[in-house]
């Protein structure tokens, strides 16, 4: 038996699971697609994206703020579909925790800052429901992390203890965060890191 008993993994999606959702190297991508200006893209979205990731804003209400907020010579649907096409599965990992899950019996949760569209779209081709329990998405919960009330309704919802639950985020300030109200933590960096850092705990794959 292993030093936390392990029950339950709580998982960040982008970077963990999957490549990210929107980041820079996909806002550089757009520009460069799409012939925009990269730093004013940049702020435009700084400005008004947690708002999105928060759940108050659809899709179509960020895009108008920062980049449908003047004529374009492609649609919303044009860039959408660029949005979405960015997203890749990161095998090894999902195949890692649809491991353990069926090995030990693990609860397994998602806590993720993400958008609406993009969350449904990214659960739904990579079919996360396969393996992961319930998402505590920001845009579903309307707060983001780094603020505690996500993970504490993860643990909620769980009904498990920080004592037997394992965070994993490749944020380290995320998994910090995670620590401060006893989750064990993992910084997620690699897939073989990663790994080992799970079988250190007795979870084996």
């Amino acid at each position: 038996m292993n030093e936390y008993h392990v029950s339950t993994l709580f998982l960040d999606i982008g970077g963990v699971l999957l490549t990210n959702g929107w980041d820079r190297h996909m806002r550089q991508a757009a520009a460069e697609k799409f012939e925009l200006d990269p730093e004013d893209l940049n702020e435009r979205h700084h400005l008004t994206f947690d708002t999105y990731e928060e759940g108050e804003l659809s899709l179509d209400e960020y895009l108008t703020r920062v980049i449908f907020y003047e004529k374009r010579r492609f649609t919303r649907e044009d860039f959408k579909a660029f949005m979405f096409s960015r997203s890749e599965a990161i095998p090894e990992m999902i195949d890692l925790m649809r491991t353990l899950k069926e090995r030990y019996g693990l609860k397994m949760a998602a806590i993720s800052n993400e958008g609406r569209e993009l969350t449904l779209y990214r659960v739904k081709k990579y079919n996360l429901g396969s393996f992961i329990d319930f998402f505590v998405v920001s845009c579903f919960v309307h707060f983001r992390k780094p603020d505690l009330r996500l993970y504490r309704l993860a643990l909620d919802c769980a009904q498990v203890t920080t004592q037997e639950s394992v965070y994993i985020d490749d944020r380290k300030m995320f998994v910090e965060v995670a620590r401060e109200i006893g989750l064990h933590g993992i910084h997620h960096t690699g897939y073989e890191e990663t790994r080992n850092s799970l079988n250190e705990l007795g979870l084996s794959a």
